[in-house]
């Protein structure tokens, strides 16, 4: 079982927290870093029912409570038996806090025992931590130390790059 989890705390209300999510795979998506990774995409509007995803990553969603929550199931890759959730919750200690977390849940077979650890994990970790970076520019609270991509995480963009400009 595999369990991510990413959170980041604004000084900030949760319904403005909130509303990042409801502008997911919208022209107006403040959320999503878009500029230097794969977009979201959806076949309609974000709620149940909606298809779409990311680069390779396939998914649809299964639950949306609009400046709350969204869920996404995976349809693919292959091997990939799970969700991946965004939520927003006032802290716990500090109500005019709130909280916006990131979690994927699932069970991964066949091949996914090996490209998840080598080659999804890495790439989803720098996704959502520049997600949540852009959520914080998008409140107007930027980052003290912006997320940074690792050594291997420029070495894999820079391979599937390759891989595409090549046609394969």
């Amino acid at each position: 079982m595999v369990t991510n989890e990413h959170r980041r705390m604004y000084p900030d209300g949760i319904d403005r927290v909130g509303a990042l999510i409801d502008t997911l795979a919208t022209t107006e998506d403040r959320l999503w870093p878009h500029e230097t990774w794969p977009p979201m995409r959806l076949d309609g509007p974000l709620g149940p029912g909606a298809r779409g995803g990311h680069g390779p990553i396939r998914y649809r969603v299964v639950d949306h409570q609009p400046s709350r929550t969204v869920r996404f199931r995976f349809d693919k890759p292959r091997g990939f038996r799970g969700y991946h959730t965004f939520v927003v919750e006032a802290h716990a200690d500090d109500p005019r806090n709130t909280v916006l977390r990131h979690t994927l849940s699932m069970r991964t077979t066949g091949l996914a025992r090996l490209t998840w650890p080598l080659v999804y994990r890495p790439l989803h970790d720098a996704l959502i931590e520049d997600s949540l970076d852009r959520a914080g520019r998008a409140l107007g609270a930027a980052p003290e130390r912006p997320a940074r991509w690792s050594r291997y995480v420029r070495l894999l963009r820079w391979l599937l790059t390759r891989r595409r400009s090549r046609g394969s």
